[in-house]
């Protein structure tokens, strides 16, 4: 893999971000409860060593972002490097590893946030402090904010931003979390950058039943819990309609001519796939997960109360209230209320502009045979955000990464690999650069 930059010294600068992001897994920010003030006086001590200014928001309980802007001439608008500081718990019982030890093992970081999202995280903090050591003229303001509570629906991170400082959020182009190389796709061994411009949006409810309580061994008919399995049951029978939308279309064109997805890339094929196919029809569908209960106190009592959740993610342009109104009519049930727990939608970015091209060059100067994409992440980040207030986000990431460590993401024995670090924090500088030069 070739440098595109071989003025620095990316021997030294690694070894640098080696040592970051092993005492940035160390910081504990599981959320809950969160804890990012920790991330953020971390931060905010290198920062201040290297003379860099920054300005912190605090949310309350803990709950704190901070921001730093290297100013540019003003040639252009910002650049962003957007990532979140807080992680999803772990069960240590699981793991083979202490997962807040940043350990080095089999060329291997281990921890978490490796991957989501402290290890983009330090290519971000690696790109800016080089920009402020090297004193690299820009020809935009470059921006480094780092948000909290991003993995629990950005209430006090994103959300609170954008509702009392808003004038921070101002930027042409943003590189968040979402996107990222490959090894292998569709089962074939072929390097894919995946550069995410759309995301599906959460709509989170509950389902709440209530009925007549009783003793088990008199059934009647106003069983909560009855009711309950009844609604799930007419909500897992409804067939909702399959779409291709342009960015699928873009997607999966790609790599059918570079040979790495070998069916049709036509709506109809596509939509036959996807009945096989769980990655393809998450892609093309608004999927329906019932994914908690709770009923019940007593072996032989009726419960009074019934309740479920649904994580429901929508394809971008779908109306959250219109369809939680479809449901409403699947479900029929007047004593089956739904509660609405978290919504979010979100706007899709085109790919004719300067960022995309910069990203594809970048790539293939590193990667000479990866194939890159435009993509659609099925979880949702802070880019929806920010695509709402009309900028280019991308979910882009540098690393390349096989299936089984991407297993790790939300999962057990989180880690990444020594290279595809190194090839991050390469890669993350030199888009950067080219996008920030005069």
């Amino acid at each position: 893999m070739p440098s595109a930059n071989p003025e620095l010294d990316w021997d030294g600068l690694f070894k640098e971000a080696v040592d970051l992001l092993c005492a940035y897994i160390q910081i504990d920010t599981s959320n809950p409860p969160g804890n990012e003030r920790l991330a953020c006086d971390w931060l905010g001590g290198l920062l201040r060593d290297e003379g860099i200014e920054f300005t912190t928001y605090d949310a309350g309980q803990d709950r704190v972002s901070l921001r730093a802007v290297l100013p540019g001439d003003g040639g252009k608008r910002p650049f962003m490097l957007l990532h979140h500081s807080d992680v999803v718990p772990v069960e240590r019982e699981y793991w083979s590893e202490e997962p807040f030890a940043g350990l080095i093992k089999d060329d291997h970081i281990w921890g978490r946030g490796a991957l989501d999202t402290k290890g983009l995280g330090v290519a971000q903090i690696l790109t800016f402090l080089t920009f402020k050591r090297r004193n690299i003229p820009l020809a935009r303001d470059l921006v480094l904010f780092v948000q909290a509570d991003e993995e629990a629906g950005s209430e006090f991170g994103m959300r609170f931003i954008e509702r009392n400082y808003p004038e921070t959020l101002d930027a042409e182009y943003v590189i968040n979390e979402g996107g990222g190389g490959s090894t292998e796709l569709f089962g074939v061994q072929r390097p894919v950058y995946s550069v995410a411009v759309a995301e599906k949006g959460p709509l989170w409810l509950k389902l709440v039943a209530e009925g007549r309580p009783g003793h088990g061994s008199m059934p009647h008919d106003d069983n909560a819990l009855d009711r309950l399995v009844r609604a799930l049951y007419r909500v897992q029978m409804w067939e909702r309609p399959m779409r291709v939308s342009p960015v699928l279309t873009e997607f999966f064109g790609r790599l059918a001519r570079s040979g790495v997805y070998k069916g049709e890339p036509t709506p109809e094929a596509l939509m036959g796939a996807a009945r096989d196919d769980v990655r393809i029809r998450a892609l093309l569908t608004d999927t329906i997960s019932a994914t908690t209960t709770t009923a019940g106190i007593k072996h032989n009592v009726i419960p009074a109360r019934a309740e479920a959740t649904l994580d429901i993610r929508l394809l971008p342009g779908v109306d959250p209230a219109a369809f939680q109104a479809e449901l409403e009519a699947v479900i029929d049930d007047s004593k089956v209320r739904i509660e609405q727990v978290h919504v979010r939608s979100s706007r899709v970015n085109g790919i004719d502009n300067e960022l995309f091209r910069t990203i594809e060059e970048v790539v293939h100067d590193y990667v000479e045979d990866a194939v890159v994409v435009p993509g659609m992440t099925v979880g949702f980040t802070d880019s929806s955000e920010l695509r709402n207030r009309g900028m280019v986000s991308y979910g882009f990431s540098g690393g390349l990464t096989s299936p089984e460590l991407v297993a790790g993401v939300h999962g057990h024995n989180e880690r990444v690999s020594l290279e595809s670090f190194k090839l991050n924090c390469q890669m993350v500088y030199e888009v950067t650069r080219r996008m920030c030069i005069p």
